[in-house]
């Protein structure tokens, strides 16, 4: 599925409900350019600054539930808010983003749209912002809990130690011990060990 353009109007039924109002007016002040694409397992949105004729761009993948959704494109335009300050004088997630993202994050706290448990974890997000939503483990830990539950599919560290998953590319490992952040898990077809993040999305295996 290529990207798409997403008309404000349909916009609407990505986002919680109490943001719409606030979101479309950033986005017409800026002129973004938001597009909508498939999943992304390494990302989940994306910002190109504004150049020669184009205007700032954002992608936000459009898989995410509205929660997710809402604070991906909060990232995002935190990343925005950052250039037109400082343009590309910063480094992209440094204390100058943290700060942009801390206030629009805050922002959207106060008019309680999110549920308390995501709402907690924001609290927490506020005094030091991941670089990436991926990396946010207790985020997106509640975010789990608020997709659309499908057949099979769970997180790396519901699983009993010795289980088989697989992944996409029906890849199939088998789960280890933890080490610190990171699960280990050893790919059965080479024998190889990879590090997992404890709440990434696999599908167990049967039999």
């Amino acid at each position: 599925m290529p990207k798409q353009e997403a008309p404000l109007h349909q916009l609407k039924a990505y986002l919680p409900e109490g943001s719409f109002e606030d979101v479309s007016h950033y986005l017409l002040h800026y002129k973004v350019h938001l597009t909508i694409t498939r999943e992304r397992r390494s990302v989940l949105g994306d910002y190109r600054n504004a150049l020669a004729e184009k205007n700032h761009r954002i992608s936000v993948n459009g898989n995410l539930n509205k929660y997710a959704f809402l604070i991906t494109l909060l990232h995002e335009l935190a990343h925005l808010f950052t250039y037109e300050r400082f343009g590309h004088r910063v480094q992209a997630h440094g204390p100058e983003w943290k700060n942009e993202f801390s206030k629009i994050l805050a922002q959207f706290l106060l008019k309680k749209i999110f549920p308390a448990d995501i709402y907690k974890a924001l609290l927490k997000t506020l005094q030091n912002p991941a670089a990436s939503s991926c990396a946010d483990t207790s985020l997106l830990r509640v975010l789990h809990q608020y997709d659309e539950k499908k057949e099979g599919v769970l997180l790396v560290e519901a699983l009993p130690e010795g289980e088989l998953f697989k992944i996409k590319g029906e890849r199939v490992f088998k789960k280890m011990e933890k080490v610190r952040k990171r699960i280990k898990c050893m790919e059965l077809a080479t024998g190889k060990v990879y590090l997992f993040s404890p709440v990434y999305e696999v599908e167990k295996v049967h039999g």
